[in-house]
């Protein structure tokens, strides 16, 4: 009866606050306890240990609410996000999709060459002088330009899972930095890259686009689940609070009842301000990380999670945000083959069930690993020798003369092709003399393979900005508005006081003392 009046409520009011309310009544289905959470106005009035109660419910029922979704996630995952789109596809909603375009792709680097690119006393000093000379105009510059990636084109296309292969020093990162619009200042850059068509100075790249670096920056002091829960109220929610909006308006004049527990997740989810989140328990447990969700990260004072955990919540540190394209540079590093397997094949079922977008650098994949992917890109010496589906790839290499043997792995048999050391042993016209074939013509070669070909006539036709969604790319600089930024930090701030709290306290003893 209670759960009737409330339906009823929310499908009377269309203001934040009844959403607010039904979400939280829905994810924790108990008739009291929704009442105390709805009524903000007297909540002020309950004791501690109501509010204390309420807190632990909270945490149980989102843990239930889990374990119905995705008990066991190498077999319940795809079943989830697929009664999700199911529900969206009902109704006809669509999904904001992102395509990413990069033509003619030129990055240069001004480096010093030779004795006097060592890291000396001396160096450092004659460095200082001559910049400062150099920007008198008095002598020239003495660094030297290196061409990190050399006349570079191709389309990231979204639903799609896009493998970038290549030895290191190859421009991976440089080429993932520059699609996602982070590309240091000291970088010489040309080219053009756009999203659905829009260049990357139309909008903010860096909240449409996910960059996941090779390097773990965390801070120690924080458990697991705190550091997502910051990295989920910094990112906010994005456009899932208007588009489950409109899903809810267009389910009520449809007459739909949707799923009970896939509808307390969306609602969870579409709430901002939160300190802990449906999502960041959802990321948890996908990730592996359940098992150290409120362990502290640990640094080289703290002792903490490992190193491959460490990986994991790098990742899990964007997967939380609303982001639907990501840039991952080389997220295995420290990963046994198995979890990097369980890793990309939870990545890859949300890419292709939700329209995301992901281009993924990994150095040594596993076979079953590299199965997973739709689509290649392998860069050598800042030139892309191949992209197009991975089906395809061995093909384009046997119409070279090369052939990779069958116990040998596709992806180190591409990363080992293009180098003059190893290229010899993959030769497979017995009958011809073999020659070094160089990165250039590999390049010159698909440009007239019908991978090649077909991808250039498709970079030749613009995206039409008109079949871009409005949602799919974010002009606001910020996810969530400055008020909510200043109370995420300020709570972390005063949380890191609380666990150094003796430092703290020694300090002011220390000052206090002394300053008598």
């Amino acid at each position: 009866m209670e759960t009737n009046q409330r339906r009823s409520s929310f499908e009377g009011e269309d203001d934040e606050e009844a959403l607010k309310c039904a979400a939280i009544g829905r994810l924790l289905r108990n008739a009291q306890i929704s009442k105390i959470l709805c009524s903000s106005k007297s909540s002020s009035e309950e004791d501690g240990k109501d509010s204390d109660d309420i807190k632990q419910l909270e945490l149980s029922e989102r843990k239930a609410l889990l374990d119905k979704l995705v008990k066991i996630p190498e077999e319940d995952n795809e079943r989830f996000l697929l009664k999700l789109r199911e529900r969206m596809d009902r109704v006809g909603l669509d999904i904001p999709t992102i395509e990413v375009r990069f033509e003619d792709l030129n990055v240069e680097a001004q480096v010093y060459v030779g004795s006097r690119a060592l890291p000396t006393l001396h160096n450092f000093f004659v460095n200082m002088l001559e910049g400062f000379l150099n920007y008198l105009h008095i002598i020239p510059s003495p660094k030297k330009p290196l061409h990190i990636l050399h006349n570079v084109s191709g389309i990231i296309k979204p639903q799609r899972m896009t493998l970038l292969l290549g030895p290191p020093g190859s421009g991976k990162t440089t080429l993932l930095l520059a699609l996602a619009g982070k590309l240091g200042q000291d970088l010489k850059y040309s080219g053009r890259v756009t999203y659905n068509g829009h260049g990357l100075e139309e909008f903010v790249a860096q909240r449409s686009s996910a960059y996941i670096g090779q390097h773990d920056n965390h801070i120690g002091e924080m458990t697991v689940r705190e550091t997502l829960a910051f990295s989920a109220r910094c990112q906010g929610v994005g456009h899932n609070y208007e588009l489950l909006t409109e899903l809810l308006k267009r389910e009520k004049e449809a007459n739909i009842e949707p799923d009970p527990d896939i509808d307390a997740y969306m609602k969870a989810a579409a709430l901002e301000g939160q300190h802990t989140n449906v999502v960041i328990d959802y990321i948890l447990k996908i990730l592996a990380l359940e098992v150290c969700a409120d362990i502290m990260v640990g640094d080289e004072m703290i002792r903490g999670i490992s190193g491959g955990q460490k990986k994991r919540l790098t990742t899990g540190e964007m997967l939380v945000g609303p982001v639907k394209l990501f840039f991952m540079d080389d997220i295995s590093t420290g990963l046994d083959s198995s979890t990097t397997y369980q890793i990309i094949n939870s990545i890859r079922q949300s890419i292709h069930i939700l329209n995301g977008t992901a281009i993924v650098s990994l150095l040594q994949p596993a076979p079953e690993t590299y199965e997973l992917f739709d689509d290649i890109i392998l860069l050598t010496d800042g030139q892309i020798v191949y992209q197009g589906p991975r089906e395809n790839v061995l093909e384009f290499f046997e119409s070279m003369g090369f052939k990779c043997p069958e116990r040998k792995g596709v992806a180190d048999f591409l990363q080992e092709v293009t180098s003059r050391k190893d290229q010899w042993q993959y030769w497979a016209r017995k009958e011809e003399a073999y020659n070094f074939v160089t990165v250039n013509d590999f390049v010159e070669a698909f440009k007239s393979f019908h991978r090649g070909q077909q991808l250039s006539q498709e970079l030749a036709n613009p995206y039409e900005k008109s079949k871009s969604h409005p949602n799919a790319l974010t002009t606001k600089k910020y996810g969530v508005n400055k008020k909510e930024l200043l109370k995420a930090c300020a709570s972390r701030e005063f949380l890191l006081m609380k666990r150094n709290s003796f430092v703290y306290v020694f300090k002011a003893t220390q000052v206090s003392s002394m300053s008598r």
